[in-house]
């Protein structure tokens, strides 16, 4: 079975930051590009960030480029999102979802909520 959890969520004041991990389980995770996307309330589905199997060509939307960071550690089959300078309009349920830029995302974990508030 095919699983992703996601953890590290939680409150943290504007320009605080917060480190995202999701573990995956059940499929060949170092062959598998890895994605983290988000969904503000009331909103859509917002692609975040994507990386390649092996690492590289990482990707950001415009939103957090800059800002945050994704990385994997393919011995661990975890996949990170540091997050640094977090602002209101970045909280949203954050979910780690297997597959690249573009795609639409079916497989992904239950969701780690970030709220930043003051």
């Amino acid at each position: 079975e095919v699983q992703l959890r996601e953890s590290g969520g939680g409150l943290v004041q504007p320009g605080g930051s917060l480190m995202l991990s999701c573990t995956a389980s059940g499929f060949p995770f170092g062959l598998y590009a890895m994605s983290w996307v988000r969904q503000a309330p009331g909103k859509g589905l917002e692609w975040v960030s994507s990386l390649l199997s092996g690492g590289s060509l990482p990707t950001y939307a415009d939103s957090v480029k800059g800002r945050f960071t994704i990385s994997r550690d393919n011995a661990k089959n975890t996949v990170y999102l540091q997050m640094n300078s977090l602002k209101p309009e970045d909280t949203a349920v954050y979910f780690c979802a297997r597959g690249y830029k573009g795609g639409s995302f079916p497989i992904r974990g239950q969701g780690t909520q970030v709220t930043v508030s003051s």
